[in-house]
């Protein structure tokens, strides 16, 4: 008996049994609906899903079913065999694994395993890497003065009744965890819900803001609930507003300023409750020098904006180490290792302080990802941090003899990388595909592209010894 608790949305019965196999207590929900609400109810281990929800259903299951703002594991399970494209659409939406297949049944021992352990491995305290209790409970990592006065700044919002809230920094700084923090202080447990203004079109986009009545544009073939009204009394983000055509930004200023909207198609009027967040990576003032955002709108959002301060800024340096060993202890890239490695080499800290870190908290999670999954001793050294991975068989030493640098391409990149999986793993498809972040199939399919042998693979590293 590997959990204590599973929930399990399905009516299959080979799938409950299955569940209540590997769990001291198993709860049935008919609906993800009622799944949502069982899981935020008695907190499980884990959360299975059967074949019929897709990956949209999924994605927004698993944001509203997160307690205390952190994501369920969650598996999905298909009684027939998915097409790869199926399941790379699935576990884009953010599932921990997929049972693909009654012939797979047998991996979820392995998985609720591999969750048991994540779940048992020891959380670093809040006083060695967050500012305070309400920094942990969003897992913003830091106590740089940077970082202490950017979340002073986000208590000052969250404890007002200001709304709109701007928030605005770098790509990968960490403004959605900003975002949660105000949601996280100011709503509890209420719904937060979030938007990506860039992956949208202009007509999309309204009808996910605004939800549309039936027959309101071809293909419109039934009502939809719009992200406004969905969040209730809860929050909206919406990520990256500077990507907003400037024609809806002029219909979303009448929603902040009168708190009402109307439903695409639609003459009734709908009271907005929700705390709305924006967020930006780029500079408003200048994008309104050129005319691609409004000016009335920026004046309506910047009330008293959040900054989130880059990773390479003098105030936030100190950030840099304490994300790192963060990261480290906390990653569960590779499974096999979460024992193994606990921390890095000084020389390796200190190129890591080195860096400019264009890519910010995003970037330094995935290097020291990368690290976790190249390293093979029990600290992270410099020749497994690798900040550009398109010079990865330059700056790593390669499992294979040396090539010409002339030979140099991207593919042979991704070639070391999924031979190293492979010997690291014992040529275990299944924990080389977890390892690597691709499906079985994409892996079977790579092998057979690079015609990758067992033997040739154990006898270079050999070689290399």
């Amino acid at each position: 008996m590997a959990l204590k608790r599973i929930v399990v949305a399905s009516t299959e019965t080979r799938i409950q049994q299955m569940a209540a196999d590997v769990a001291g207590q198993m709860f049935q929900a008919d609906t993800l609906g009622e799944a949502v609400d069982i899981t935020q109810t008695v907190e499980p281990d884990m959360v299975i899903l059967d074949h019929r929800f897709d990956s949209d259903r999924i994605r927004a299951f698993i944001r509203e079913s997160a307690v205390a703002t952190s994501p369920v594991p969650t598996v999905a399970v298909s009684l027939d065999n998915l097409t790869e494209n199926q399941t790379e659409q699935l576990l884009a939406a953010g599932l921990y694994d997929i049972i693909n297949g009654t012939a797979d049944f047998n991996r979820l021992r392995d998985i609720a395993f591999a969750v048991k352990q994540d779940n048992e491995k020891t959380i670093p305290s809040k006083k060695e890497y967050f500012c305070d209790e309400a920094a942990q409970a969003v897992s913003m990592v830091g106590t740089s003065p940077a970082m202490r006065k950017a979340f002073q700044m986000i208590k000052l919002v969250a404890e007002s009744r200001c709304n709109p809230v701007l928030i605005v920094g770098e790509t990968g700084s960490g403004k959605e965890l900003a975002a949660r923090a105000v949601h996280y202080l100011r709503h509890g447990n209420k719904k937060f819900v979030a938007v990506n203004c860039a992956a949208l079109t202009a007509n999309l986009l309204e009808s996910e803001l605004f939800g549309h009545v039936k027959g309101a544009f071809t293909g419109a073939e039934r009502e939809k609930t719009g992200l406004l009204e969905l969040a209730g009394d809860g929050t909206l983000l919406l990520d990256e507003i500077s990507e907003m055509p400037v024609d809806l930004q002029a219909k979303l200023l009448r929603v902040l300023q009168d708190r009402t909207f109307r439903k695409v198609g639609g003459t009734a009027d709908i009271t907005c409750k929700a705390t709305i967040i924006a967020s930006s990576n780029r500079n408003l003032v200048k994008q309104i020098e050129k005319n691609e955002f409004r000016r009335d709108l920026y004046y309506r959002l910047n009330i008293c904006p959040v900054n989130l301060p880059p990773l390479r800024a003098p105030s936030r340096k100190q950030d840099i180490a304490l994300l790192a060993d963060y990261f480290i202890r906390t990653s569960m890239v590779c499974p096999g290792k979460a024992d193994q490695i606990k921390s890095m080499t000084n020389l390796a800290t200190e190129q890591l302080s080195q860096h400019h870190w264009p890519g910010n908290v995003r970037e330094l999670k995935n290097v020291i990802e990368r690290a976790i999954m190249l390293e093979t001793t029990d600290k992270i050294g410099c020749s497994s941090i690798i900040f550009n991975c398109d010079n990865i068989e330059d700056e790593h030493p390669p499992i294979a003899p040396k090539e010409n640098f002339n030979d140099f391409s991207l593919s042979k990149a991704e070639k070391q990388l999924i031979r190293r999986a492979l010997y690291e793993t014992g040529w275990q498809k299944t924990k080389a595909a977890s390892l690597l972040g691709i499906t079985r199939a994409t892996l079977y399919a790579k092998v057979k592209q690079y015609n990758l042998k067992q033997s040739d693979i154990e006898t270079s590293v050999s070689a290399n010894a």
